[in-house]
């Protein structure tokens, strides 16, 4: 059961990593693309942790918040740059909350360049996944 959830979960992140990526190909001088490419941002974080906090489960590690599943997947090797992903929290926390314009013009240029590590960290989760999954087969 939890392999089919956390083969599931990693497909899921990959698709949102998809839109996500066809969202920053969007002329930015484009608002709703603007707001678009947030909104795909804030949906891949979530799934994002989702996946850290099952992959972690897999592995015997419990994690409950989103900030614990990521510092946990810091200490075991998966993430690199901490204070780029507590940023990506952060934003994401912040761009749910309140919408303000001068901020989610800041925080769409950090999407930019927060997506290059995202797709790098999902290459890896999925290759630990792949190699959980056959380790039980």
């Amino acid at each position: 059961m939890v392999k089919n959830k956390l083969t599931q979960s990693i497909v899921n992140l990959s698709r949102a990593l998809d839109r996500l990526e066809e969202a920053l190909k969007e002329p930015k001088k484009n608002k709703l693309a603007v707001d678009g490419t947030i909104q795909r941002f804030e949906f891949a974080i979530e799934l994002y942790w989702k996946v850290l906090k099952r992959l972690l489960s897999a592995e015997g590690i419990e994690t409950s918040t989103p900030r614990e599943a990521l510092q946990r997947a810091l200490q075991a090797g998966w993430l690199m740059d901490e204070t780029l992903w507590l940023q990506m929290l952060r934003d994401r926390n912040e761009t749910s909350h309140v919408y303000d314009e001068a901020l989610a013009k800041k925080i769409y240029k950090h999407i930019k360049n927060y997506f290059p590590e995202m797709k790098s960290v999902f290459r890896l989760l999925a290759e630990r996944i792949k190699k959980n999954h056959s380790r039980r087969n």
